[in-house]
């Protein structure tokens, strides 16, 4: 083929916005001419995408509140196939969001366009069984982290481990004292970074019981310094909306964006799992890590599930260092008791340290360009 590619690309949330721009100049600093065409957010935007529809039609999670939306999301992805039917992209690529891209991955397919899915469905962790239709569905599978790698090859799905980009981003020692600066903070000060997640559920969920945490840990410590970044300006809103209708009192300082800078200047983090959690064990910092579902969804990712985790880093260092809590037990005298317990037991701090930085070693593969050069191989075979 020429050196030029057109590329259709899918994102359902931030954290595949931020992957896709990155694939995306990771293609453009291959030197090939390429043009983008799909559906992303406003990184993928600054890349060159323009979105089909807005990003955030397509974030949901669960099994109940997806039903809540399947009308909209059928029309969406029937609009999305219906036009790489009628104009075939090089190569198809779908980030992240594997209920809404499998599918749609396996019929693109059938359409004689090449397939990749960024970021592997945790079919190591449940549902196994979706390993049949990842391998109708895609040409290439790119993993973020290697033990899903070995997982693929064992599984005969063609697989290239990439690493991930934000271990190639972060220093493997965050610079506390810049970002206290940055931020007005005072380098003697406590600090206690909190992200209640990006969705609009996850907040409604978490926010209220994460500022009711604050509160019992202001009660402990009453010039803790407590900063919420908001993940963008619907969900600083939101949570806006959350301190003013019974949090006013509190000294929170609301953050808009900036949760790198925020999470680097804090000495603990109250974080709902996701990608956070990985950004937060390579920026060192001790966390807890809490979750929330719609009771019906619960209960039935709860019986399917046998990893032992559900956060990244306790995942990749296969043990416990980060405490987790789940649904019921993610209630503000559990979080706040965990939040206590990583103040005064400093003895595990270098296990921890000792840890996350070999798998911030081991994570450092250049993952824009490793995974934009296994993309443009596959389309050249």
């Amino acid at each position: 083929m020429a050196d030029s590619l057109r590329v259709a690309l899918l994102a359902g949330e931030a954290s595949g916005d931020i992957l896709g721009a990155g694939l995306m100049q990771g293609l453009r600093n291959l030197g090939i001419e390429v043009s983008f065409c799909g559906i992303g957010g406003p990184q993928m935007a600054k890349q060159g995408l323009t979105s089909m529809v807005p990003m955030e039609r397509l974030s949901v999670m669960g099994f109940v509140e997806p039903l809540k939306r399947l009308p909209e999301l059928l029309r969406i992805r029937k609009q999305f196939f219906n036009a790489l039917k009628n104009d075939p992209p090089d190569v198809f690529i779908g980030i992240d969001s594997p209920d809404f891209n499998l599918d749609l991955e396996k019929r693109v397919r059938a359409l004689g366009i090449p397939t990749v899915h960024y970021v592997s469905p945790s079919v190591w962790a449940w549902r196994q069984s979706r390993i049949r239709k990842i391998r109708q569905a895609v040409d290439l599978m790119l993993t973020l982290f290697p033990f899903e790698e070995a997982f693929y090859k064992t599984h005969g799905v063609p697989v290239c481990c990439t690493g991930h980009p934000l271990a190639d981003e972060l220093p493997l020692e965050p610079d506390t004292t810049a970002a206290r600066e940055a931020l007005g903070l005072s380098q003697e000060d406590m600090v206690l970074a909190v992200l209640p997640g990006s969705r609009e559920g996850e907040v409604q969920r978490l926010g209220p019981v994460f500022l009711d945490t604050v509160r019992l840990c202001k009660e402990q410590w009453p010039d803790l310094k407590t900063l919420i970044p908001s993940a963008n300006p619907q969900r600083k809103k939101q949570i806006e909306s959350m301190l003013n209708d019974k949090f006013s009192a509190m000294d929170i300082q609301l953050v808009e964006g900036n949760s790198r800078q925020v999470m680097t200047a804090a000495d603990y983090i109250l974080m709902a799992s996701g990608t956070a959690s990985l950004e937060g064990m390579l920026l060192k910092k001790p966390m807890v890590v809490a979750y929330r579902m719609a009771p019906i969804s619960y209960a039935i990712i709860s019986r399917m599930v046998k990893a032992p985790y559900i956060s990244l880093p306790n995942l990749l260092a296969e043990k416990g260092l980060v405490p987790e809590l789940l649904q019921n037990d993610a209630c503000p005298e559990k979080l706040y008791a965990e939040i206590k317990r990583l103040q005064s037991c400093s003895e595990d701090r270098q296990e921890m340290l000792d840890t996350w930085n070999s798998i911030h070693l081991e994570l450092q593969r250049n993952a824009n360009i490793t995974a934009a050069t296994a993309v443009l191989e596959l389309c050249r075979r």
